[in-house]
């Protein structure tokens, strides 16, 4: 396991720019994330103390390999109990496997928990392909393989959640199941209550109404890359103001945390090909069956909540959580419940 170490010239580098950061205008309410609060991110982030976040990394067990041609960095955090079910947990976007560090220590209680940055993102570096969500999951089954683990849980929220149930359906005889902490469920159902109708109607607001970025990264996801790869203060604008919008704001992710993350893209160069991962995706039409145990945890703050009936026509659903509290990043915004619900959902399906 080699130690994590960005340069020193690498961190004075970002310090300068950051102190020279050319500001916009401020604009009106409802154009954006304003400017007083991305100047006082990135005052944070200027005192952010990165020797020690690489501290906290490098306690965590973590290794880097190749699959399917890319780097690819984890976490793997071994349980003392031999016999403990290996648990594959995957992030999303703008995250990064920051995301995981506050969880793998308590489910490490109960799993041998890895945790890979998908090919393209922070640690990983950046990539030299393409990568999509069913060939992320090829290659995490091929992880697993590499480790030595014939069978394993896979958790997973944002484009974590979609591979997650990828790997699901592509290894059904390995998966013995998947939770997710967001799981989008668009169509039609009759005898929804006044709850699930306004979910449902939230729901395909959503899907008719696609984030600015998606859009963006859909299409030329390279030509924002220019400006995200040079300029710090503009990739901490961006990717804060989701982790600020999409967390519930009863428990928003914690300043350091939002640093760290944006920190991991910066310093490894990954805006750019992190983005590529929704042109890269085909995401056309409903998602098939999912042949093994789903469990769902529904975040009240999310930026939308499932809806149990209609979810429940392609899953085998065994295990369902309404959370009284969190949003789109529960494993940093309520780590405890999230540790809780996702060991409880294993259990029911292992007895142990």
């Amino acid at each position: 396991m080699n130690d994590i170490r960005v340069a020193q010239s690498e961190l004075d580098d970002l310090t300068d720019r950051l102190a020279r950061t050319r500001w916009p205008a401020d604009a009106p309410a409802g154009y954006g994330i304003t400017l007083d609060r991305v100047r006082a991110l990135a005052s944070h982030w200027q005192r952010f103390d990165w020797r020690a976040h690489e501290a906290e990394l490098n306690a965590v067990p973590h290794q880097s390999t190749e699959l399917d041609g890319d780097r690819v960095h984890f976490f793997h955090t071994r349980s003392t109990d031999p016999h403990a079910l290996p648990l594959l947990l995957t992030h999303g976007w703008p995250g990064s496997t920051v995301e995981f560090l506050d969880v793998i220590g308590p489910l490490s209680e109960h799993f041998h928990v890895v945790a890979p940055a998908i090919p393209g993102f922070g640690l990983s570096g950046p990539t030299t392909r393409s990568w999509g969500v069913d060939r992320v999951a090829r290659a995490w089954a091929a992880l697993m393989t590499e480790l030595g683990y014939p069978r394993f849980g896979a958790q997973g929220g944002d484009w974590g959640s979609g591979i997650s149930r990828s790997l699901g359906t592509l290894a059904p005889g390995r998966v013995v199941g998947v939770h997710v902490n967001y799981l989008p469920t668009p169509g039609t159902a009759e005898n929804l209550t006044p709850v699930e109708e306004a979910r449902l109607a939230k729901t395909m607001h959503l899907a008719a109404n696609r984030h600015p970025h998606q859009i963006l990264f859909a299409a030329t996801p390279q030509t924002p890359a220019y400006a995200l790869t040079d300029s710090p203060a503009g990739l901490l604008a961006f990717m804060a103001e989701k982790f600020d919008t999409w967390a519930d704001p009863a428990t928003p992710v914690p300043d350091d945390r939002i640093v760290a993350n944006v920190a991991h893209h910066w310093l490894f160069r990954t805006a750019g090909t992190a983005a590529r991962i929704v042109k890269e995706s085909t995401l056309a039409g409903p998602q098939p069956p999912l042949p093994v145990p789903l469990g769902v945890a529904v975040l009240p703050g999310d930026i939308v909540q499932s809806i149990r009936p209609i979810a429940a026509r392609t899953n085998d659903i065994h295990h369902w959580t309404e959370f009284p509290r969190g949003g789109h990043f529960p494993a940093l915004e309520v780590p405890t419940l999230f540790t809780a619900d996702v060991t409880t959902f294993f259990r029911t399906l292992t007895g142990r």
